[in-house]
């Protein structure tokens, strides 16, 4: 169970949106910061505000597996919430907002299978529950940033598989480097992505190629999900960073119009966080029900990432 769970009110309107200040970080360009006193310790996001192009730059730096461990929600809660109070003081400063990941290979590996493992060997429900409920309400705080004006684009550098495929869906811009593999491997262990990803993929892809994504844990690589629309921004390896700069320069001209976009597309496709917890209680449900066969399924995957860390 994650150490400060942050419950979101479902009547939040955009002015009541909260994201987190994120630490100073050591990025390879010079530029300069927010003040001091926007920056948290937060030990497993790094940031740097690029002030001339009106971007902040985060970056995950896991503790151990490249997944989204208990304590790694945590910062994300405590990151979404300075960002609102940076936005506040800095309207016209900050436009953009851009997530990628430190680990070579992988922008994440998804949910935490030993945190999953342990809480379903205990029977622990709410245990499990506090961490779904609050990875979709990252997602969801994510998904309505525009509406604070905003723009979140995320970088992939490297494989994004199940909650980490999930988490990439809520971004208004997905930039992903050619090569690199999506993924929903969950039903090798009898559970299905419930953080997301049939709400937010079947609203981009519809919901018949959704579930056959999700049933077949087909990968998927970023050259055919940009052909599907569902990756905005292909990069040839190493080129992400700089395709990035390159949208903002574009953008940041226009970027209330660009805002408006985003926005006219998400009113279209309204989300509704009751819809994802809704579907939380039923992974839940799910996962209490998985078979030791499964749970050992999780196990030799949960070694498998511990020799990737």
């Amino acid at each position: 169970m994650t150490k400060n769970l942050a419950v979101l009110n479902r009547s939040v309107g955009q002015e009541e949106l909260a994201f987190k200040l994120l630490p100073q970080s050591d990025l390879p360009f010079n530029r300069p910061r927010a003040p001091d006193r926007f920056w948290g310790n937060l030990d497993q996001i790094e940031s740097n505000f690029d002030i001339s192009n009106a971007t902040v730059w985060s970056f995950m730096k896991f503790d151990g597996r490249a997944a989204f461990n208990p304590n790694l929600l945590d910062d994300f809660q405590q990151m979404h919430n300075n960002i609102t109070r940076f936005k506040q003081e800095q309207p016209d400063y900050f436009k953009f907002l851009v997530l990628g990941s430190r680990h070579p290979d992988y922008f994440c590996l998804g949910g935490d299978l030993d945190h999953f493992s342990q809480c379903i060997a205990r029977k622990d429900r709410e245990g499990l529950f506090s961490y779904g409920l609050s990875s979709v309400q990252i997602l969801y705080r994510t998904w309505q940033i525009t509406f604070n004006k905003v723009i979140s684009i995320a970088l992939v550098q490297g494989d994004a598989l199940g909650g980490g495929f999930e988490s990439l869906l809520s971004f208004d811009v997905i930039c992903a480097e050619k090569g690199t593999k999506f993924g929903f491997p969950e039903h090798l262990f009898g559970l299905f992505p419930g953080m997301g990803g049939l709400t937010l993929l079947g609203r981009k892809l519809g919901f018949s190629k959704a579930e056959q994504l999700v049933r077949t844990g087909q990968t998927m690589t970023a050259e055919e999900l940009y052909e599907m629309g569902v990756v905005h921004i292909l990069s040839e390896p190493g080129e992400g960073v700089k395709d990035i700069k390159k949208f903002i320069s574009r953008t940041e001209p226009r970027h209330n119009a660009a805002c408006s976009y985003h926005l006219a597309t998400k009113r279209a496709n309204r989300l509704s966080f009751n819809e994802l917890e809704d579907i939380v209680k039923l992974w839940v449900d799910a996962a209490m029900e998985i078979t030791p066969k499964e749970l050992k399924i999780m196990h030799r995957l949960v070694n498998a990432q511990s020799k990737t860390a």
